[in-house]
């Protein structure tokens, strides 16, 4: 068959058509078909505009995938309209307001399609067209990949579509597609768009990356159902749901996503079954609004990245955890605003930084048969109007078990809080709460620890080798009207413990470290037991060996510099006051500037070190805080917040990182202006207790110094922290190969700076981290290897080959 010809195959029974015969023409060829003949291309590029109005075979020739290009200069380069079967074509569209393949009826097979084109969708779907499209590429840098409208359907098997310049499939005005086994990545709007009434999608085992914008993304009253799919690496959120959106996920996994991994609001709802959330860097479930709801049933959520809770609820939505998991996170439940409601029923939160569940401005939490351990605060409910009900559940090895504040009336049923390092139940600032049948074991603390003026009833509780006594009530309380009340109430120690009123105690925050805290508190006891004797601490390292901690750093050389002159100063003004003489006024609070992953943090705790090493700070411990940390949720709160981190880092170094988020280019009525007044104010009234470092980007630095003069006036310096060099990155991983004891085999080395030298380097660079990152995937695709030997040898335990370098992204 000649180049450029179609060969039509005819299939019909009357003697007068000819069986085959060929055509100069695609359109030829196709209006002189009919049903069920077949249409063999030779290989060619066809400027044609192309429409299959029958049910006929269009294929290019066999063993010859892609030789056949359909690339009109403008409009629909393949308009399908019937129930045909088209094959092994490449199509190219350059219209921006037309699809390249148009499917308008019928049910059409098309299979083997690659479609490479700049124009309004790589595929459009509309009508009463249901095609299946089966292992076809969409390559679409301009417009949608995949487009499903107007009520149509159809099933995407195996497809992928490796480029779009919005969102990578878009389902709207009732259409109703589903997705099986596909893969859809680096598009520049939703990966999977699902919008308005009557719109619906369907996708297994499907996967969603490499997005500039949210993977998933369903609003307007559409729905979507989503089975053993994964979605990860966006560049916002996860997965969006908005205005009755409704979205099933099961056995599905949502990771590394830099802002929330689910965002829910204004009546959405979430069912969520069998799923991962994991390594997000705000929320793992973000639920906002009335009538906004989460069932979560067997899930697991972790890791966070971030300084956010893993679970926010706010604005009268409702979140419901059934048989979950919540672990490694700063905070695990936050429930706030009056309406707002968290059932959570058999479920574990643990590894918990801070607070494991919050309630706050009226909502309410109930927990049943749940498991907490290893937080810092295992249940705080902080004020008046918020409440709800901890039922058999216990709190393990946590800093205090329950907090419950400033007018909030919990119940608390038959609980056991054991091993907590400050209090079991700790109740202050006028809080209430009924505990009834709970217990403390092991407390470094006290049992129930009840500050004055605080109504709270406790009946039939028990409490066992509590360090400071099983039970803390303020003297005269204990059974007046004003006080607590307690009946039928157990120990092991002598009976209920009073003490004279103490001072009242801090307001405590979200991220407020509670060790310290309870154990400040004066109280009396019949008999003081003799003190153990305690280790000394060990002595504080001198200047010099955390400045040679500090030049073992990988790179940072200007960083070294900067740190080794302001040390330089600080330690020569020492010397001349101790002289006599008069030393220049150093001011030592600092701005860090750079991308994330460039050693901020790490260099910000040994200026701490070497501060306190030359006398200046009286620890030189660092309080890390960002936005969220110091900016609260209602006047007032705001400044209270920030008052408790700077208390905290008294004597060290308060490293805000974000500092520019507390000042939005569109602030509004945000509090952040609130917590930058407050600490420039405290930074002048206790300019020698704490050293004041804020990072961030470098250009949002600049701006953020620059709208706030009264902040910039007071830092002595901006360091910039540049991005890692390939070889620095490369020299990261020779150290966490050594400290891991793995080597680098022959050739690796120039594998690991190719790959750094070709990793994109935008906003989303983790440098350090990026490393590090590197040097673990080395070792997982090592072990998958190495386990597949019978008697692997030391070299094979050992050496890591380029082959174990993972694939660069795009």
């Amino acid at each position: 068959m000649a180049q450029g010809t179609v060969q039509v195959t005819h299939t019909g029974t009357s003697r007068w058509r000819r069986r085959t015969g060929e055509y100069a023409s695609l359109s030829a060829a196709l209006e002189a078909a009919a049903e069920g003949d077949v249409l063999t291309v030779a290989p060619g590029t066809y400027r044609e505009n192309l429409v299959v109005p029958r049910a006929v075979t269009l294929r290019g020739p066999e063993g010859s995938a892609g030789s056949v290009r359909i690339a009109p200069l403008d409009g629909v380069p393949l308009t399908v309209r019937a129930s045909a079967v088209v094959q092994g074509l490449h199509i190219e569209g350059q219209d921006s307001a037309a699809p390249a393949l148009l499917v308008e009826d019928g049910t059409a097979e098309l299979t083997d399609l690659r479609i490479v084109t700049r124009s309004a969708a790589g595929i459009e779907v509309r009508g009463a067209a249901r095609p299946t499209v089966r292992r076809c590429t969409v390559d679409n840098p301009a417009g949608v990949g995949v487009a499903v409208l107007d009520g149509a359907g159809g099933v995407f098997e195996e497809c992928e579509i490796v480029s779009a310049g919005q969102s990578g499939v878009s389902v709207r005005d009732g259409g109703h597609p589903r997705l099986d086994r596909c893969r859809i990545h680096h598009a520049s709007g939703a990966g999977i768009g699902v919008t308005g009434d009557g719109s619906g999608l369907e996708a297994f085992g499907c996967e969603v990356y490499e997005i500039k914008g949210s993977g998933i993304q369903v609003t307007a009253r559409a729905s979507a159902h989503l089975t053993d799919c994964t979605v990860h690496r966006t560049s916002a959120d996860g997965v969006t749901l908005d205005t009755d959106a409704v979205l099933t996920l099961a056995d599905c996994d949502i990771h590394d996503i830099p802002e929330n991994a689910v965002d829910l609001r204004s009546r959405s709802v979430l069912t969520l079954t069998r799923s991962t959330v994991r390594r997000f860097g705000r929320n793992g479930l973000s639920v906002w609004d009335p009538g906004t709801r989460v069932d979560a049933n067997q899930c697991e959520i972790h890791d966070s990245t971030g300084d956010y809770p893993a679970v926010w609820v706010s604005d009268g939505a409702t979140v419901i955890l059934d048989a979950c998991r919540v672990h490694d996170v700063p905070d695990a439940l936050f429930v706030l605003d009056r309406g707002s409601r968290a059932d959570v029923v058999d479920s574990d939160l643990s590894q918990i930084r801070n607070t494991a569940v919050s309630v706050s401005d009226g909502a309410t939490a109930q927990l049943d048969d749940c498991r907490i351990r290893e937080a810092s605060t295992g249940a705080w409910f902080r004020d008046h109007g918020s409440g709800g009900t901890l039922n058999n559940c216990t709190i393990d090895a946590a800093q205090t078990g329950v907090i419950v504040t400033k007018g909030a009336d919990p119940t608390i049923e038959r609980c056991t809080v054991t091993s907590p390092a400050e209090a079991g139940f700790y109740v202050s600032a006028e809080g209430r709460g009924t505990f009834d049948g709970c217990r403390v074991t092991g407390s470094e603390g006290y049992g129930f620890h009840v500050m004055e003026g605080c109504r709270t009833t406790l009946t039939r509780c028990r409490t066992e080798r509590c360090a400071r006594g099983g039970y803390e009530f303020p003297e005269g309380d204990g059974g007046s009207a004003a006080g607590p009340v307690a009946q039928d109430c157990t120990s092991d120690e002598s009976g209920l413990r009073t003490a004279p009123a103490p001072p009242p105690p801090p307001v405590l925050t979200a991220t407020q470290s509670t060790p310290g805290l309870l154990g400040a508190l004066p109280g009396q006891r019949a008999v003081e037991p003799v003190p153990e004797p305690v280790a000394p601490a060990e002595p504080a390292r001198d200047s010099s060996a955390v400045l040679g901690e500090l030049d073992a750093l990988v790179g940072l050389d200007s960083v070294k510099r900067e740190v080794r002159a302001l040390t330089d100063m600080i330690e020569v003004g020492r010397r001349r006051a101790e002289a006599g003489l008069k030393a220049a006024s150093v001011r030592r609070h600092l701005v860090f500037t750079g991308s994330p992953g460039t050693g901020k943090t790490t260099v910000a705790r040994l200026y701490g070190e070497i501060l306190a090493s030359l006398g200046v700070l009286e620890r030189g411990h660092l309080v890390e805080v960002s936005r969220v940390d110091l900016v609260g949720e209602h006047i007032g709160s705001t400044a209270i917040r920030t008052q408790e981190a700077f208390d905290r880092a008294r004597g060290g170094v308060l490293f805000v990182d974000e500092a520019y988020a507390l000042s939005p280019e569109d602030s509004g009525r945000d509090f952040g202006r609130e917590a930058i007044d407050t600490l420039v104010k405290l930074m002048e009234d206790h300019r020698d207790a704490v050293v004041v470092i804020v990072a961030g980007y470098t250009l949002e630095m600049e701006r953020f110094l620059t709208v706030n003069p009264g902040v910039a006036s007071r830092f002595s310096r901006t360091i910039t922290f540049q991005d890692y060099l390939p070889e620095e990155l490369l020299r990261i991983v020779e150290q966490q190969a050594e400290e891991h004891e793995y080597s680098l085999a022959a050739g690796t080395g120039e594998a690991l700076l190719k790959h750094f030298t070709a990793l994109p380097k935008g906003p989303a660079f983790g440098n350090g981290r990026t490393a590090r990152q590197t040097f673990e995937s080395m070792v997982e695709r090592h072990a998958g290897r190495v386990a597949q030997l019978a008697e692997p040898s030391t070299d094979d335990l050992t050496l890591l080959y380029p082959e174990d370098l993972p694939e660069v992204p795009f």
